[in-house]
This record gives structure tokens, sequence and C-alpha cells, in this order.
């Protein structure tokens, strides 16, 4: 919210205060200031002018030759542009030598032989943005009111010397989202008791608001309070100086003397309120409803609006003519003919209020505040001065009585707190007098004895609710500066990581050495990539909320996360991916309320893991180089239970041939293959191999204790084998029944060779193995080698049908 130094100086006295000191001391004290600007910084030798005569230029068709009062002896001649530039007009001249938005510098010159000294100046010269101009000086130069003095500068007419406070206001802290509200806030800071001027409300007593509406609420949580005020007899026109510049200084547009009053009173009290061309209505009644599906309003955008039951509608009776707390209906705006006016001052269901704005994309000034709270003990008095205001401005008479429904009882909230949990909580030593100094300056009642106090607090402040709000309120005013610095004390506790940490850093390590870089996806994702590649049953968890269906489910998985990953870097020509991630998937169980959290790891590989080079070209990740790399990562855990690979023809997303399913001893913990080429064409992915793993599962085996071993000191002994077998016989099945075999001092067996193909009859395979022998307490003899060597041909011979080659 942007706060108007001079405007609060009429509530307040800071004639000791300088905006910068005011700024520093608020955000000190729970307000933060983001900036303090002055608009007519930059500008210099900007005046008021007087146009004393204006004729058409003798060469051009759109251009006026302008002799203009500057407050000197002679009249000066500028050459302006603007359509709506007339004679007897007071108006905006940058002099020659001036600087104006832009840091521009106006010059005497010519414009077409005609001599210009200097400028006729529009609002956005000044620096004006272009949504606060009003719409009347949209297209042309601004005219400023007829007792403005010709060379008096202009700064101070348009409000530019003025200090402009750029408020960040956090949710909790809607109260000072209006003038008042800031008030009572400063007031606090330099202990002053805020001065707001009074207002006289005349009322025609021969007329009442009876003989014109009567207003009725279908439910009344939709709208807790709903008035009605008639003013008849107005003259739409332009507003006054004074109410257009506060307006603007705010980041608010004028439009007319009506609508500038709506908006002026809700940056003074924080409390929307809405004008109504009566006579547009064509209704004796106003009725607050919420809408029916498919319900038609056209809103002052002149967007067409189909409504949904969702939406609360302010109607005549039958039609929707505003959305309740949003935007007014274009049928019955404010328009220069509107002679009779019916303002609107009420409060709306917050929830509905923040829906029915995202919906339509229609966040304003009104729903904001209607969507945090509002003072709901001046909305009457809001509409009482507005309607005050209408009168004086724009020359209406105000119908007797007000026309509402309302529910709300308002009282003052009583909070207790006592002085030790005061002092307790902030570590001070504060007084009961003190306290009592503190609540005074915030304009709090209180009763204290034996040192509970008994906080009543206005509806002003709808954010004070318990006692560790009365804490902070204390803090805010008796100064965070001034609470004394001490370091917490607790117990030391000796640091070291759990098994988890060290399993997970120990995984991190290695596959990045193996070549893998860290990836950290989203853990929201679509309802489709959610359910991919499970390796559970579960229903999807859906936040009620999501800001897009992108992120709208918690994941169950880390594939998909990685596969989005790797797609992103391919469309950016980077074909060589190697990615893991070790992350949380969400279950859903019915018996919890929370999701299950279970750890995961997860990898993705295509392209190459190894650059092109002088040494040659780079080979192709493979399942085999996938496998290799998570056989490598397990064997380092030191499992006291095998980890085996069993070939998975049925998991979706999965090339049926090339994917195996990861058992620890009979559990299924994982799974890794090639990504199925239908699958990885959603992607927009080449070949591309991933793998995922339960990591929980393994954080949670029993694991072998590390044993230190010396460099043994007598040598082994290796033979190879090659052998012709059936091509569905699997290298874990000669793998097994080798070391089955193959003795007490068999420690290796590598498979070094496959071959299918010329020499080699169908259906067969030549699978060539190295074994290795060791003996760590004597060197090993050729005959002990031979006899476990003929155990492993014979067995294999037996069991597998094998021609030893």
């Amino acid at each position: 919210m942007n706060v108007s130094y001079q405007w609060l100086k009429e509530y307040l006295d800071l004639s000791k205060v300088t905006p910068e000191e005011l700024a520093d001391k608020m955000s000190r004290t729970g307000i933060e200031i983001e900036d303090v600007s002055i608009p007519e910084t930059g500008l210099k030798k900007i005046v008021v002018g007087h146009a004393v005569e204006v004729v058409d230029h003798p060469d051009s068709d759109h251009l006026h030759v302008c002799q203009v009062d500057i407050g000197e002896e002679e009249l000066s001649q500028i050459v302006c542009g603007a359509p709506n530039i007339a004679a007897g007009q007071k108006i905006i001249v940058a002099l020659p030598g001036s600087r104006i938005t832009g840091n521009a510098k106006i010059k005497k010159g010519k414009m077409r032989g005609q001599v210009s000294n200097g400028m006729v100046c529009s609002l956005a010269e000044l620096g004006f943005s272009e949504k606060v101009i009003p719409k009347k000086y949209a297209d042309g130069i601004y005219i400023l009111p007829e007792d403005a003095v010709a060379g008096e500068p202009v700064f101070p007419y348009l409000a530019m010397d003025d200090a402009i406070l750029e408020l960040s206001i956090t949710p909790n802290r809607a109260d000072a989202l209006s003038m008042r509200g800031v008030a009572h806030e400063v007031g606090a800071i330099y202990d002053q008791q805020p001065k707001f001027p009074t207002f006289e409300l005349t009322e025609d007593e021969t007329d009442s608001v009876e003989n014109y509406l009567k207003v009725a609420v279908e439910n009344s949580q939709d709208a807790p309070s709903y008035n009605v005020r008639i003013v008849k007899d107005v003259k739409v026109a332009e507003s006054p100086m004074w109410l257009q510049t506060k307006l603007m200084n705010a980041g608010i547009r004028p439009l007319n003397n009506v609508v500038d009053i709506t908006n002026y009173i809700l940056l003074e009290y924080g409390q929307p309120l809405h004008a109504f061309d009566y006579d547009q209505l064509q209704s004796k009644e106003i009725i607050v409803r919420q809408a029916n599906d498919g319900e038609a309003l056209t809103t002052l955008d002149g967007e067409e609006r189909s409504l949904t039951s969702e939406d609360i509608v302010i109607t005549n009776g039958s039609i929707p003519v505003a959305l309740a707390g949003t935007m007014g209906g274009l049928d019955s705006e404010i328009e220069d003919t509107t002679v009779t006016v019916a303002i609107e001052a009420a409060v709306f269901n917050p929830i509905s209020v923040r829906k029915t704005a995202k919906r339509y994309n229609l966040r304003s000034e009104s729903s904001s505040r209607f969507e945090k709270g509002i003072n709901l003990s001046t909305i009457t008095t809001a509409g009482d001065h507005a309607a005050a205001l209408i009168a004086e401005l724009a020359g209406g008479t105000v119908v007797a009585g007000t026309s509402s429904q309302s529910v709300l009882e308002i009282k003052d909230k009583v909070v207790s707190i006592t002085l030790n949990r005061i002092n307790r909580s902030l570590g001070t030593a504060i007084t009961i007098e003190e306290v009592k100094a503190i609540f005074d300056r915030l304009g709090f009642s209180v009763l204290e004895k034996e040192g509970l106090f008994e906080v009543a607090i206005p509806p002003r402040r709808w954010d004070i609710e318990i006692e560790a709000d009365l804490v902070e309120e204390v803090a805010r005013i008796f100064g965070y500066d001034n609470l004394p610095s001490t370091l917490p004390i607790s117990p030391a506790q000796p640091a070291a990581l759990d098994n988890k940490q060290r399993l997970v850093r120990h995984t991190r390590r290695f596959l990045e050495g193996a070549g893998l870089s860290q990836a950290i996806s989203y853990v929201l994702t679509t309802p489709e990539k959610a359910t991919q590649y499970m390796m559970r049953e579960s229903k999807a968890t859906q936040l009620e909320m999501p800001m897009s269906e992108d992120r709208s489910i918690l994941r169950m998985n880390l594939l998909s996360g990685l596969l989005d990953d790797v797609s992103y870097n391919k469309a950016r020509k980077n074909k060589n991916v190697a990615l893991y991630e070790i992350g949380r998937v969400f279950y859903k169980e019915e018996s919890q309320v929370l999701p299950i959290e279970e750890e995961h790891l997860a990898g993705v590989l295509t392209g190459s893991l190894l650059e092109k080079d002088w040494k040659g070209q780079p080979k192709k990740v493979d399942f085999f180089v996938l496998k290799g790399i998570l056989e490598e990562v397990i064997a380092s855990y030191g499992l006291t239970e095998d980890i085996t690979f069993v070939a998975d023809k049925q998991r979706d997303g999965m090339h049926p041939g090339r994917t195996a399913a990861l058992y620890l001893g009979e559990k299924e913990i994982g799974f890794a293959g090639q990504i199925h080429p239908l699958a990885a064409k959603a992607y927009e992915l080449d070949e591309t191999y991933g793998f995922e793993l339960n990591l929980q599962a393994i954080v949670e085996a029993e694991k072998e204790s590390t044993v230190y071993e010396a460099i043994p000191k007598f040598p082994g002994m290796t033979r190879d084998i090659a052998l012709l077998v059936d091509e569905t016989i699997t290298n874990q099945q000669l793998v097994d029944l080798i070391y089955k075999k193959g003795g007490k001092y068999l420690v290796n067996v590598r498979l070094f060779d496959i071959y299918q193909g010329e020499n080699i009859e169908d259906g067969k395979k030549s699978m060539a193995y190295t074994l290795s022998y060791l003996n760590p307490t004597a060197t090993m003899v050729e005959e002990e080698v031979s006899k476990a060597y003929d155990k492993v041909t014979s067995a294999l011979i037996e069991e597998y049908q094998v021609v030893v080659r």
C-alpha cells in the first residue's frame, strides 16, 4: 500500500519526524517500508502557466501556438500539440532548461517555423503512470484549478512534493491497509492518539430510503452486514484537485467525483464501497444471493462473465448487477447522466471473494481487503462519510435512513495475559506500568490485577486473538532493539551422522564418481506422471487448491521427474545426460490422514557417459552399463542378503525385453532397464535407461560389519573356461552354479566374452569366464585348483548340458 506522508500528517503531529525516519521506525516495529519516494525528485523548473491566447499553427493541422503567462512581465510563446488545450486554462509548463521525466532537458526551439519557449506538459511527462492519469486527460494535457497562480512551482498543486511510503503489508496486518489503520500504528510508535476529522451528515427528513429500495440477504454467511444509502440530485463531475492527487499518489485513477469518493473512503477506512446508478437498477429491491450456474453478468471491464454457484452476487431482485466484493456491473455504473446514487457498504465472505477474484482474474483493491478482513465497526460509518462527501462535492441530497440487513455483533475482544508470560517470552524485566503504557499507546483498554492483564482489543485489530499476539505487540512497541541479546542454553550434543545419512552421502559420492549428476525435481506433478513407474499400489494425494494442474499431485515415483529433466536437457541440444535423484515419494493409505513418505533412489542415462576425444569414439550406454553401476553401488552397501536381478516383462513404461526387477532376498526393492520406446517418445527422448530403488528398504536392511583385511601374502591362480550353452540360459544361472561348486578358494567369477554368430549353431551362445582362486594362508598348488575346476566343469555339463570348448 502507498501511504501519503502529508495525508498522515492530517491525523498526527509529525513535524519533528522526517519521512525517512518514519520509514525506519515503522520497519523496526513490524511493518516493513520498502521504499520512500518523492514524485518531484529529478524534476525542476516546472511551473503553473496561464494560457492567455491559443491559435492554430499556420503550417500544421494539429499544433497550436500559445501565448502563456508564466508569472513574468511578458507572455511566453509555446507551441503545443495537445488536442484539449484552450485559452483561459491553467496548465503545466516546463521552462527552457527544465528537466522532465527520464531526465529529458527542455530547450528553446522552433516547431515548423514558430518559436517555442518551453513545453506544455501532460502528467505522463512528469512521471505519472498511465494507469493513474485521469481518463479525461489520458490523451492530452492536465488542466490545473482556476485558483492556481501562474509562475508558481506546480509540484505543490499536484502533491508531488509529498513523500510516498510503500508499505509491505503481511496478511495478518490488514488493518494497515487504510490510512486510519496506519495512523493508529504510527500513533502507537510515537505515543500519540490520532485525531480524525469529523464529518456532518445532513439528511432530507422529508424523504426516506424506504421509498427507494429494500435490501435482503438470502444467506447471512455470504454477507453478515449489507447496507445501502441513497443520495439524490447528484451532479457527476470532475473531482476537486485535493481528492485527485490523493488517489493518484495511492495508485488509483480518478474517474469522477462519486466514484473517487468511494475510492477515497476505501483508502481512509479500508472499507470497500460500491456506488450504483439507482435508476439503472430498475428495481426497488436489492437481494444478495449466490449466483446460479451459467448466470451472466457484464462487469465494469466490459467482459461478460458466466457465473457459478460459488459466486456471491448483488441483484436487483432478479438479475445480477455486481459481483460481491470484486467488481460492479457495467449496466449500473456511475455515468455523467447519473442523478441518484445508491452507496453499498458491506462485508462479504472472504473465502468466496478470494475464489471469485481468482476465478475471473479480477484481483482489486476491494477484493484484497475483503479477503484479508476489514474493520467491522466502521462499515456504516464509512458509508455515511461517503454520503456526506457526495452531498458536499456533488451537490447531492442524502435521503434519510439506511436500508440494512446485519447479523454482526460489534464488541471488543478480551485477551488475558500475565506479566510473567510477557517477560519470560521476551527475556525482559518490563514493569506493570510499562506494559499498561504500551497497551494505552496501542489504544487497548486494560484491567490489571496482581500481574494479570485483561486487554480489550478493539475491532480495528482483528488480527489479535491469543496471548502470543499480545506478546508481539508489547515487543514491537517496547522496541526489538531494546530486547536483550542472549544465546540459547542447551546441552551439547555430539555431532554424528545416523545410518541413513551415511548411506545417502555414500550413494551420492559413488554415483557422482560414476559420472552421474544430482538432480532435484518437483515433488508436485501431474496426475498422469504421478502414477507412472509406481513400485506399489496407492491412491494419489491431491492438493485441494493447486496453483496449476501440472503441480497438483504428490509424486509416487522419482523416475518421471528425471525423465522431464532429461527431456529439458535434450531440447537444449545436450544429448549425453546422466542424472540421479534421492528423494521421497508419497503413498496414500485410507486409514491415515497424512501420506506415507518413502525414500527412493532413481537414475536416468542416455547418450554416452564419455565425451568424444582423441582416444576414440564414445560408446552409448546400454542395459549392462546401468546394471554395472547398480551392482557396484549395491555391493558397496555390504548387505547380508543377496541382490538379484530377475527379468521383468510386465512393468508399465519399461522395455519388456530389457528390464529387470531387483530383489533383496525375497523382497522386491526396485527395477532397472530401458524406458519403453513409446514412453521415451512421449518425453521426446532417444534410447534411454533408468532405474528406481526403494532406498528406505536398503537403509533398514541388515548389513555386514566392515572388516579390514591385510593384502594377501600368497599368490592366487586363475582358470579360463569357455562354454557353449543354450541361449535361454542366463549368466546368473551359470555364475551361481560355478560359485556353488567352485570350492572354498574360489573368490571371483568374471564373464569376459559372449559370442553368437558364425561357427555357432542356432539357439546356442558361447560364454567365457575367468575363475580366480586364492588361499590366504598358503601358496596354492596345481592339484587343488584342477580338482575344484573339474568339479565346476562336471556340474555345468550335468546341470545345463554345456559343451566345454
